[in-house]
């Protein structure tokens, strides 16, 4: 029999360059949409994909009676809040000053776990927290410390995180209940319900006087087939088989594969201080991720999953 241990780390890479890739499709999106319908129409294709999936897999559980408003909170933080502070950010920073900032999402989550789960806390996430935000200031200020990138987009930006870990806490207290196919789904649906009264007041209009434009369109398919439905389940395969700290810290990789794809696509630019921002950025991430363990014959750091 074939040895297939390399198979989760495949998993976890694929769902990584997904949603770098989401990062660049959302600014050609915005060449014709704006980001409401962006977000509506990725969360409608997605969720007709994972009801199609869960229904004839049967995979697809009922809601147990009181947990309705958990599946509500959890659409709330993610894809509402999350999304609402990530695609309007993208109107004013960059693709890759965003993927900064969102990857320091996994570095956050452990504070929220300390304080409502009382998960013990490292002296490694103090560390990387600090190294992290140093290396954030360097991408988005200069040096006289002006910014380099929009307050307004970096604000919304972190809006962004803190939606995707209020959305990790109330995950954490589902999980055991209903499998990853169902929460994805009932997520996607319920954030579609959230975001269609806005898109209705504030973009539909705009968007049945703007004449159909197919690269945009196709942008969004994709982001709904690979972003918000691959990348998922194939990021959920990997956290089963290697645990979620050892998935977690692919995560890093990202603004590293933004960078690249900004620049190869878009054409944007990067800077020598920004670029070693992205390094201290990434180098604390890691950092936040590693735990440091004493043997009994002398010090010897190693990684615990």
């Amino acid at each position: 029999m074939k040895n297939k241990s390399w198979v989760p780390y495949g998993a976890v890479l694929l769902s990584m360059i997904f949603w770098s890739f989401s990062f660049v499709w959302v600014k050609v999106v915005y060449e014709a949409y704006g980001p409401l319908t962006t977000v509506l129409f990725r969360l409608i294709i997605s969720t007709g994909l994972m009801l199609a999936f869960t229904i004839l897999s049967r995979k697809l559980q009922k809601i147990q009676p009181g947990d309705l408003k958990l599946f509500l909170l959890l659409a709330f933080f993610e894809p509402f809040l999350y999304f609402m502070g990530e695609s309007y950010g993208l109107k004013y920073v960059s693709s890759t000053v965003a993927s900064v900032i969102v990857a320091t999402i996994p570095l956050f989550t452990p504070f929220v776990a300390w304080y409502f789960y009382k998960e013990k806390l490292s002296r490694t996430n103090l560390f990387g927290l600090i190294i992290t935000f140093l290396g954030v200031s360097l991408v988005v200020l200069d040096t006289s410390f002006n910014f380099t990138a929009s307050p307004l987009g970096v604000s919304l930006e972190f809006l962004a995180v803190m939606g995707a870990i209020g959305y990790a806490s109330v995950l954490k207290g589902m999980s055991h209940r209903y499998n990853t196919f169902t929460i994805i789904t009932y997520q996607n649906l319920i954030g579609s319900v959230f975001f269609l009264p806005f898109w209705l007041g504030f973009e539909m209009e705009d968007f049945t006087q703007v004449p159909f434009h197919a690269e945009a369109f196709w942008a969004i398919i994709k982001l709904a087939i690979f972003a918000s439905t691959f990348a998922f389940i194939l990021f959920t395969y990997s956290i089963r088989n290697l645990g979620i700290n050892k998935s977690n810290i692919f995560i890093n990789i990202i603004p590293v594969c933004v960078a690249f794809l900004a620049w190869f696509i878009l054409g944007d630019q990067l800077n020598f201080h920004q670029m070693i921002g992205i390094a201290i950025v990434i180098s604390g991430l890691f950092l936040a991720q590693i735990n440091w363990k004493r043997k009994k014959h002398g010090p010897n750091p190693i990684y615990q999953a």
